[in-house]
């Protein structure tokens, strides 16, 4: 029986500029990601994307929308993570540096695919069109992705 783990991740956009961190330790580290992670028992999905950012970011953020679900697999393990992708342009504070992350402002013509999850130049340009979408992608060793899948929905 495959386990299934439920994950965020929140991409603060504000045209024509995209807020990322440099992950600074733990899964991930030195790649630009949004922000986001686990989701606590007992804590709804779009509460634990809130509470991810305001530990990752120090930011209090206003309406999420929904973009997007991703399936993650590596070969040879049976664990799914299924990460919730958020986004949203309203939020209150400025970004601040955490334990965790470095947060940055990259224009959307500057993101830096080649220092960021490899999977992410291939969903990433759907979201910043505002469009929904699902994915799934299979991973190999290191950051290789030996399949994967990304399709336009109408809702997610």
């Amino acid at each position: 029986m495959e386990g299934r783990k439920i994950l965020t991740l929140c991409m603060i956009y504000q045209h024509p500029r995209v807020l990322l961190g440099m992950k600074k330790r733990g899964f991930g580290k030195g790649r630009w990601n949004g922000f986001g992670g686990h989701v606590e028992r007992g804590e709804a999905i779009e509460e634990g994307a809130r509470r991810e950012i305001k530990e990752e970011a120090g930011l209090e953020v206003g309406k999420l929308s929904k973009h997007g679900v991703i399936e993650f697999k590596r070969r040879g393990k049976q664990e799914i993570l299924e990460v919730h992708v958020f986004g949203t342009d309203a939020f209150s504070g400025e970004p601040t540096e955490s334990e965790e992350m470095k947060p940055q402002r990259f224009d959307v013509d500057k993101i830096p695919y080649s220092q960021m999850w490899s999977d992410d130049k291939h969903w990433l340009p759907l979201f910043l069109q505002g469009k929904k979408f699902t994915a799934k992608f299979l991973f190999g060793q290191g950051d290789r992705v030996l399949k994967h899948g990304v399709t336009e929905s109408d809702s997610v």
